[in-house]
């Protein structure tokens, strides 16, 4: 399986939460993973950064954050120009769609730990 950069936005340090398992699975099945959340900390040697930091080559932006918060990451994540951004179950954001078709970002309503499971990712 080619590795696949990912950006997790709304990395936590809580185990039950899907972002946290997301960024254990990710790294289990040997993508580099970056991570970006509220507290610093580490998950699966992937150290969580508070403050957004440029980033290159970024196949693919995993959003763990609601619609309204997504909007400080924007232009974040238009700059970054990933090949697509995944919009997890409770992220949904029309809004946002738009702006990513008009940068010509692809996008979709889908769970990375389904997706990885399914071996779709």
């Amino acid at each position: 399986m080619k590795n696949k950069k990912t950006l997790i936005i709304g990395a936590t340090l809580k185990p039950e939460k899907a972002a946290f398992k997301a960024i254990e699975m990710l790294v289990g099945k040997g993508h580099s993973v970056l991570a970006l959340g509220q507290n610093t900390g580490e998950v699966a040697g992937v150290k969580i950064n508070t403050k957004a930091i440029p980033v290159k080559n970024i196949d693919t932006i995993s959003l763990y954050i609601n619609a309204t918060r997504q909007r400080d990451y924007y232009n974040y994540i238009v700059d970054a120009k990933p090949k697509r951004v995944l919009f997890n179950p409770g992220t949904e954001n029309p809004e946002f769609y738009q702006l990513l078709e008009l940068n010509n970002i692809k996008f979709e309503a889908a769970c990375t730990l389904v997706l990885l499971t399914l071996n779709k990712y």
